[in-house]
């Protein structure tokens, strides 16, 4: 997989449609009308990965409260997401993409640097969808920790 194209503020989000950690099928168009966060990880149960996935739990209800449902997706299949999920008690959908197609169409799939190495492999990346639809925020290569206070910051939420 080649360098993909990001996605910038204004554009429509690309398509979504992913089995989640139980196998039922969750569109993005499930959520027309609502905002939503879709953020993009490497790998469950990993430290920094549980450390964004549980700050997200830990601030669900505020961002709920303010009309922003969450989504993640990583390219593990879903009975490891389930496991993360459970033992975590995770409590927004966690999706599978091992293709890594909807990965690459958000442009979170491609060349990172990983300790001083370029590799392809999941850029760590956050998106606010509003209810048409359309890019509010992208944000790439975001630190696992604190991310979710700065998101919060950045959104005025």
């Amino acid at each position: 997989m080649s360098e993909n194209t990001r996605l910038n503020v204004g554009d429509t989000a690309p398509r979504l449609e992913l089995p989640d950690a139980d196998g039922n099928t969750v569109s993005l168009s499930d959520y027309a009308g609502r905002k939503v966060i879709v953020y993009f990880y490497p790998a469950a149960s990993t430290p920094g990965c549980t450390k964004q996935a549980c700050d997200f739990r830990d601030n669900l209800a505020e961002l709920e409260g303010q009309g922003i449902d969450v989504l993640g997706v990583s390219p593990d299949k879903p009975a490891k997401l389930a496991k993360f999920r459970d033992e975590e008690n995770l409590t927004f959908p966690l999706l599978s993409d091992p293709t890594k197609e909807t990965l690459a169409a958000w442009g979170a799939f491609g060349e990172k640097k990983m300790y001083g190495k370029t590799v392809q492999g999941v850029i760590r990346s956050t998106f606010l969808v509003d209810e048409n639809g359309t890019i509010a925020a992208a944000q790439y290569n975001v630190r696992a920790t604190g991310h979710v206070a700065k998101l919060r910051r950045d959104l005025g939420v």
